[in-house]
């Protein structure tokens, strides 16, 4: 479930309501019908699944058990469009949701209408007692939403680099190519003393489950890169046979590399010139050396790390240097632009004269295994199911990529995939220990 502090009124919850469910269908209207019914792989998803599951989530949770006289928009949704949670029922099969040829996108669009026409009656409507019961639910179903907003961007690009006439997602407003190609500030490492550090979200804001309780670690000292690894770090690794070196390599990355014929990020390629391109939301470009490397396993994160004489920071380093980034620094971090997402580069950028990238940019995969804080509980009900039942077999990435809604992010947030993925807008930053 959730835990905050924060109060809503009626009209701030709504006004916010809209304002991410609109978001929504502005990231989709680049989209043809038929580009919302492609699944390239199984962990990605078409994005009017995205669309109708995010709904789903409202209606099953929200409307169906609080609101009296509620009627559902069509029961078959509730199998169609349920993503993991047994308590609700059984599901589609996630592998098959490309075969949804029907439901249409425009019955879709009707479907996400009569939801929010429903939820917004709800919240002007609904005593007191039942806001105060429905208003928890709601943001979390909010901060649901915006998750799915990266995955639709992630699978859409996904899905598009698969199709050779799918030349795009959207082509770029903002595309300064001397911002572009300014290059990164040298690598440099900042000491940080740790000490015993609070871990975990507040009481006063919104953060999912799986960022409680606030409990204390204990932090060796240690030094953090002050900005994201590049892609011309990348490729200097890449030239030194990074990919061929198994001394490099844990024993099941090792394995992935060679049967999945790794030997580059996901989407780059060796042009005719023997140039490295990639294929990004605006379409196949030439590799830019200052900008963060991204799509990179946790394998590789790790490979490189250790080809750096480096290593991964672990999530309670991340979150206890990020702590000392103050709200300034957060907003200027290059995240998902909410009211003009399609006027700036939907793609990692250089560090330049900011002071860190801890916020944006990519996800930054740390060296900790997802697991259960201290004192963690699931909370009662199906929706407990949200984040503890993962707690096994993957890994922890901090902070945040260009493609994470900015009111979405927050020093405590854990995102958490399998090691070998690398679909999602993943990168590295690197760590080293600091010498007694």
């Amino acid at each position: 479930m959730v835990t905050t502090a924060v109060r809503h009124d009626r009209d701030t919850l709504l006004a916010t309501f809209r304002r991410v469910r609109a978001l929504t269908e502005q990231l989709a209207v680049p989209l043809t019908d038929e580009d919302q019914c492609m699944q390239s792989m199984a962990d990605a998803s078409p994005s009017k699944w995205h669309r109708a599951h995010t709904t789903w989530f409202f209606e099953t949770f929200i409307l169906v058990p609080e609101a009296a006289g509620y009627r559902q928009f069509d029961p078959h949704f509730t199998y169609l469009f349920n993503s993991y949670y047994n308590a609700v029922g059984e599901r589609h099969a996630r592998a098959e949701r490309g075969l949804l040829s029907r439901p249409s996108c425009e019955e879709i669009a009707r479907y996400r209408a009569h939801v929010d026409h429903a939820i917004a009656e709800l919240l002007t409507t609904a005593s007191a007692r039942l806001f105060a019961a429905v208003c928890q639910r709601i943001e979390l179903g909010l901060h649901h939403e915006q998750q799915h907003q990266e995955l639709l961007l992630m699978d859409i690009k996904h899905a598009m680099s698969r199709n050779s006439f799918a030349d795009h997602y959207v082509k770029c407003a903002n595309n300064s190519t001397d911002e572009s190609h300014s290059p990164a500030n040298s690598l440099s490492f900042t000491t940080h003393e740790g000490g015993i550090v609070d871990i975990g979200a507040t009481d006063f804001e919104f953060a999912f489950d799986n960022e409680t309780p606030i409990h204390t670690e204990l932090v060796q000292p240690f030094q953090l890169a002050h900005r994201l690894t590049t892609n011309a770090e990348w490729i200097a690794f890449i030239e030194d046979d990074g990919y061929e070196r198994p001394e490099l390599w844990l024993s099941d990355g090792w394995h992935t590399a060679r049967r999945e014929g790794w030997n580059a990020p996901l989407y780059w390629q060796l042009d005719e010139l023997n140039t490295w391109t990639s294929f990004t939301l605006h379409g196949r470009e030439v590799i830019r050396d200052h900008d963060p490397v991204v799509h990179i396993s946790h394998y590789e994160a790790d490979a490189f790390a250790r080809w750096s004489n480096a290593r991964l920071p672990t999530e309670f380093e991340w979150e206890s240097a990020a702590q000392t980034e103050n709200a300034q620094t957060q907003a200027a971090g290059h995240l998902l632009n909410e009211e003009t997402p399609f006027d700036f580069r939907l793609h990692p950028t250089p560090c330049l004269n900011r002071d860190s990238q801890m916020f944006g940019d990519v996800w930054e995969w740390t060296g900790s295994a997802y697991l259960a804080y201290p004192r963690f509980a699931v909370a009662a009900g199906a929706v407990g199911e949200y984040n503890g039942k993962f707690m096994s077999n993957q890994m922890v990435l901090r902070g945040g990529s260009f493609a994470t809604p900015a009111s979405h992010i927050r020093a405590s947030y854990r995102n958490f995939f399998y090691p070998h993925q690398r679909w999602m807008f993943s990168g590295i930053r690197l760590a080293r220990d600091v010498k007694p």
